[in-house]
């Protein structure tokens, strides 16, 4: 290992740009692994976990920035560092004009009379003040920060509801306001139906759902992850159906979220009622009885929830194909009798809970870092057993890191190790797109598909790996270029998210449990 290390004293670079950064920085010639974060002491621990907190590090504060090079063998590392603060020094777009920086939220707000909304991606310690600021502005907030303490967003969200404003987050990724796509999403038509989510891959999937079956989106509403838990009470996706509930342009609302709290599930509930439009709920696990009683549309599933809101927009006739069961067939009389596993890599947490939930109420047992049932919670990083579905977005796996969908490193190195156990039958992948996201993919990710592949024939197994890629047709790069890509090298491509955990489910061997 050959490291050097160095600290950048008072510079911030806000969480979007520290995800480029980082890709970029891993992309350079003669580079094994670069860090570019902010000196926080997550950033420093992870650092420490893997052998590379020098000892200049140790003193780095909050507005510091960190860059470590572990350079590849024979390659100096101090002499990469100027081409990663190369990438620190933001150029002018190429007719010449540069961006107008403002040292204030407030100063931005004046001098920009027509903005109404203030996207806000800085270190989470200071999130939370300068959302205030945004809200006291007269600003909606999109709040892409992460590790903002709950008190602090819970104080946020009542200050946004006295003023008539949207709180989207803290750690909200994806929004679409007025047909103007924010962070990770992606590239749909406009059209009617309105999402509220608190879930970034999981309205991502919904949205794409519906372009694919020929309709469009109003409005999307990022809530948080959070806002559905019992401390927030749902004030961000109460607030998103009342908005869409009086937006002319919106016929048909979806609700999107991993499991609710079940009194904040009651609450959302019972908005419902009084929107005047229906009103699709897709809560992952949750009670059809439920939803029905309050007057909404229960969809189990994300395909589900996008066809039932493109019916009820206007197209009685929408439909969607079914699983090729023939296929799946196919592919399990390939496996040799010790294969009983699916191991699942995801980027995107709801379409990992999304596949799992489809082994689970197949009566099987799946482990995972996002498992709710804490008898089967397999922390990050430790080996996998069984059936195993990782959320490589989860915060365990990107403190002090990139997302996944800008960095997928430690995904790629997981799926060569998964290649190399006798026991397992498919991979199964997420490919998420968007305006934020990496600029390719599936071709990063090819030569790991490659190398895991021969690792398996080599040993005289057939290894099936499963691809979804979740983008549309005006996605750059488009979904059909990456999807022609992964079959190039005999990837299995699903349709949807949905599709990806019925295939999962049909390859799999029952009563092989560990």
């Amino acid at each position: 290992m050959s490291v050097t290390a160095l600290v950048k004293k008072n510079t911030y670079i806000d969480s979007v740009s520290l995800m480029s950064i980082s890709t970029k920085a891993n992309a350079i010639a003669g580079v094994s692994q670069a860090f570019v974060a902010m000196g926080t002491e997550k950033n420093k621990e992870v650092l420490k976990s893997v052998g590379l907190l020098a000892p200049e590090l140790e003193a780095a504060t909050n507005g510091d920035l960190m860059i470590v090079v572990d350079a590849e063998a024979g390659v100096a590392p101090e002499e990469l560092v100027p081409a990663i603060e190369e990438l620190l020094v933001r150029k002018a777009p190429a007719g010449g004009a540069a961006d107008v920086t403002y040292r204030t939220i407030t100063t931005a707000a004046q001098a920009n009379d027509g903005a109404n909304l203030a996207v806000i991606a800085v270190n989470g310690a200071y999130a939370a003040r300068e959302a205030r600021k945004a809200l006291e502005n007269g600003l909606h907030v999109m709040l892409f920060s992460d590790n903002v303490p709950v008190e602090d967003e819970v104080a946020l969200k009542a200050l946004a509801h006295e003023k008539g404003l949207l709180m989207m987050g803290p750690d909200c990724g994806t929004a679409i306001i007025n047909n103007v796509g924010l962070c990770f999403a992606n590239a749909v038509r406009p059209g009617t139906i309105g999402v509220v989510a608190a879930s970034g891959t999981g309205s991502q999937e919904v949205s794409v759902r519906i372009h694919a079956l020929g309709a469009g989106i109003s409005q999307l509403i990022g809530t948080g992850g959070r806002d559905l838990s019992e401390q927030v009470g749902g004030v961000m996706m109460i607030d998103g159906i009342r908005a869409l509930a009086a937006d002319p342009g919106t016929e048909a609302i979806v609700l999107v979220s991993k499991p609710p709290a079940p009194s904040v599930e009651k609450k959302v509930l019972a908005e419902i009622a009084t929107a005047g439009k229906p009103v699709v709920v897709y809560f992952i696990g949750g009670s059809e009885a439920a939803v029905a009683a309050a007057g909404g549309h229960f969809a189990a599933s994300s395909q589900d929830a996008a066809l039932q809101a493109v019916r009820l927009a206007g197209d009685p006739e929408a439909s969607v194909p079914g699983l090729d069961v023939a296929r799946a067939d196919a592919a399990r009389a390939g496996f040799a009798p010790e294969q009983r596993y699916v191991r699942g890599l995801f980027c995107g947490g709801t379409l990992c809970d999304e596949s799992m939930f489809a082994l689970l109420d197949a009566g099987e047992d799946v482990w995972s870092n996002i498992q709710k049932d804490p008898a089967f919670v397999l922390a990050a990083g430790s080996p996998s057993k069984g059936h195993t579905f990782l959320d490589f977005g989860d915060d365990e796996f990107t403190n002090g890191r990139p997302h996944p969908m800008i960095d997928p490193s430690l995904r790629l190195a997981r799926l060569v190790e998964e290649a190399k156990d006798p026991s397992v039958a498919a991979v199964v992948m997420d490919f998420v797109l968007g305006f934020g996201a990496h600029e390719d993919p599936v071709g990063v990710t090819i030569p790991a598909i490659t190398e895991a592949k021969k690792i398996a024939a080599d040993a005289g197994r057939h290894l099936e790996i499963v691809g979804y890629v979740l983008g549309t047709d005006r996605d750059t790069p488009n979904a059909a270029a990456q999807i022609a890509a992964l079959e190039s090298v005999g990837v299995t491509v699903t349709r949807s998210s949905t599709e990806t955990g019925q295939y999962a489910r049909a390859i799999v061997r029952k009563g092989h449990n560990a």
